[in-house]
């Protein structure tokens, strides 16, 4: 307790106090140019929010409910509590640092260069996948106003097109990467606003009354189901190189973002169990939820916040996947033309269209869809590693490689010890499909790390709280 005390008295220091805990960052050389600071508490969490509510929230209401019919708000509020146990330790390991690349530079200071990379080459491979996914998952919604998106030259055009813009905002600026994201996301949560605020009017209370036995089966699919719901808001972590306080805002945002998508995803269940017919058997839940009780235009409006949760979905994944390639070739794992500023945009530019390349030749290739199936153990691997660093670090002796914490659970050490066994947890209950792809993507890593590591340089090690020479200061 005493530890635990001390270690909180140091999480609550004006942030300028403890930098001397950190390794000192190397200094910038004369005329490189840097990253812009320009992103607030409320940015993340838009960048967090709009990751996690994806397509997921639009069609998962009908596999959780056919798990577990009417207990299944219960079980989305489950795993929003799981969650948070993950999301509260990734507050705590970030709260030290100040540099781009989250979970990586989370485990290169705890554990080193080789489980750093696995875990920056796991989120990065991630990225480019769901990217391509989404995109084509983005086509074939547009198929359904315009026949000719959804295949052929059609198709090949709006992925190409889509990605090209959203590339072109990310190359252009940090805020306006960051304004695509804000806006997208209040254009995804309006709809479902919407839904919510006029759906609870036309839900039967007695479709709660009967709630059905429920196996143990039954009971992990779902828990299963929920916990990867919220996959995705811990990328918010990644491009806090260019957040105004990274120290003090990822730890905001990361809360911020589960306590939203939480609300969000259990209200929504709430009204498409009390309003809709079947709800297990629907492919379209919401939409057709909105359509029993709003008609034509109803099911409109739930159709368009899918394309706009789609479309910023899109612009996310180019924005942190981007910053994580970056952050592997800022420390020496890439090739350093990765990360390579634009004197101008102040962008990683390199990295932004290397990464943006490799999702649109995945999405029109349509070879991804096998890769994708390993996001669900990237993502463990992102948790567990993330939770064990947040253990580490927190030993005494090893808080000295980074800063002090500025952000620390009332039950720490304990909350990063639950969020290690809740990934052990969830790795049992993966299929073996999934097992086997994340083996497979794990082992590639390690084949890239061997081939491509570079030498680090004196004054490159970049751990710690430091800016790091990719960082300038807040604007």
């Amino acid at each position: 307790m005493l530890q635990l005390r001390r270690r909180t008295l140091r999480g609550d220091t004006p942030l300028a106090e403890d930098r001397s805990t950190a390794t000192p960052p190397a200094a910038p050389s004369a005329g490189t140019a840097t990253l812009r600071r320009a992103l607030g508490r409320w940015d993340l969490a838009a960048i967090g929010i709009n990751q996690t509510i994806g397509g997921a929230v639009f069609l998962m209401p009908s596999q959780i409910a056919a798990a577990v019919g009417a207990w299944s708000p219960f079980a989305i509020l489950g795993g929003t509590l799981v969650t948070m146990i993950v999301a509260v330790s990734l507050a705590e390991v970030g709260s030290r640092f100040e540099a781009t690349g989250g979970p990586y530079l989370y485990a290169r200071t705890a554990f080193g260069r080789f489980v750093a990379f696995e875990v920056g080459w796991m989120q990065w491979f991630t990225r480019v996948t769901s990217h391509a996914s989404v995109a084509n998952g983005l086509a074939l919604a547009l198929g359904y106003y315009w026949a000719g998106a959804a295949q052929g030259a059609g198709r090949v055009a709006v992925i190409t097109i889509i990605t090209a813009v959203l590339t072109w905002v990310n190359v252009a600026g940090i805020r306006q990467g960051s304004r695509t994201v804000n806006a997208l996301t209040i254009a995804k949560l309006v709809p479902l606003g919407l839904f919510i605020v006029i759906g609870v009017f036309f839900i039967s209370p007695a479709r709660f009354t009967a709630l059905p036995a429920v196996s143990l089966d039954q009971a992990s699919t779902a828990a299963l189901l929920t916990i990867f719901v919220f996959g995705g808001y811990e990328v918010l972590t990644v491009p806090a190189g260019e957040s105004k306080d990274p120290r003090r805002h990822v730890p905001f945002a990361l809360v911020t973002t589960v306590i939203v998508v939480g609300a969000v995803t259990i209200l929504c269940q709430v009204v498409a169990v009390g309003t809709l017919d079947n709800l297990a058997a629907s492919t379209t839940p919401l939409a057709d939820a909105a359509a029993g009780f709003l008609g034509g235009p109803g099911a409109l409006l739930i159709g368009l916040g899918a394309l706009a949760s789609m479309t910023g979905n899109l612009a996310g994944q180019i924005l942190t996947g981007s910053r994580m390639l970056y952050a592997l070739a800022e420390q020496g794992d890439l090739p350093r033309s990765l990360a390579r500023v634009h004197p101008g945009y102040r962008t990683p530019v390199n990295a932004i269209l290397f990464t943006a390349g490799v999702a649109l030749a995945l999405a029109l290739s349509g070879s991804f869809a096998w890769l994708a199936i390993a996001s669900a153990v990237a993502r463990l691997v992102t948790y567990g590693v993330s939770c064990g660093a947040a253990v580490a670090l927190g030993r005494p002796g090893r808080a000295e490689r980074a800063g002090a914490a500025l952000f620390v659970s009332p039950l720490s050490p304990l909350v990063p010890v639950l969020g290690v066994l809740v990934v052990i947890a969830l790795a049992i209950t993966a299929s073996r499909a999934q097992l086997a792809s994340g083996a497979v993507a794990l082992a590639a890593g390690a084949l890239l790390f061997l081939a491509g590591r570079q030498p680090v340089t004196a004054g490159a090690e970049r751990h710690g709280s430091g800016r790091g020479t990719g960082a300038g200061p807040p604007e």
